[in-house]
């Protein structure tokens, strides 16, 4: 029988062998410290799920018993992770066209202005020259000399005024030429009769009134035997 006096041993310590003709150890069974073997279902199933397989997918990342791929993967990831995923690029603008590329438009435009202001607003007309041609030859019997006098001028528009004289004491009135922009030259004609027999020595007298003074002759000589 067991003593029941025995003190109980204190805390922490085992009962000493001997203590006792009854006591006998309690020895526990090797499946008690052997570990729990890896449960290979969440492994088959994730192989399941991937459907890896050789030569198939491989997943970007494995977290946990969870595989992570396929598009949007790193962004999720980087967000859970605490990263903030990098941003689209803005749109670019179109380009505004700049300054220079009006700039020769401008000077042609420019240069027009300056064209036609100065046609329009630049000198008035102006007389160069002047010179009369009469036939070399004598003219026949009751025949008409043609006389030409001939007036240069700048090519600007305007009236010429001129008078014909002739040596026989006659005249004509005041006679205008128009003249147009860019025309330089003016051929003004005297038509000049003569009648009967006779020889005479003539002289025709061209004078410019406008826009400037200017006069010029020639000589002919009508002969009728």
């Amino acid at each position: 029988m067991r003593a029941t006096d025995e003190p109980a041993p204190p805390p922490g310590e085992s009962a000493r062998p001997g203590a006792g003709d009854e006591y006998s150890a309690t020895v526990l069974g090797s499946h008690w410290f052997q570990r729990p073997e890896p449960d290979t279902t969440v492994t088959a199933t994730v192989r399941e799920v991937s459907g890896v397989r050789d030569g198939g997918t491989r997943p970007d990342r494995t977290e946990g018993a969870v595989l992570r791929f396929g598009p949007g993967v790193q962004g999720a990831l980087a967000h859970r992770a605490g990263r903030t995923p990098p941003l689209a690029p803005p749109p670019v603008r179109p380009r505004r066209p700049g300054p220079r590329r009006y700039a020769l438009p401008a000077l042609v435009l420019l240069a027009v202005l300056v064209l036609l202001a100065w046609q329009r607003l630049g000198p008035e007309l102006a007389v160069r020259g002047a010179a009369v041609t009469a036939p070399s030859a004598a003219v026949a019997c009751d025949s008409t000399a043609d006389v030409v006098g001939t007036v240069t001028t700048n090519g600007r528009p305007g009236t010429l005024t001129y008078r014909w004289t002739r040596s026989d004491g006659t005249s004509s009135g005041v006679l205008r030429e128009e003249m147009a922009r860019g025309q330089k030259e003016a051929r003004l004609h005297l038509l000049w009769t003569f009648e009967g027999p006779g020889r005479y020595e003539a002289r025709a007298e061209l004078r410019i009134l406008s826009p400037s003074a200017r006069t010029t002759t020639a000589d002919l000589t009508y002969a009728c035997p």
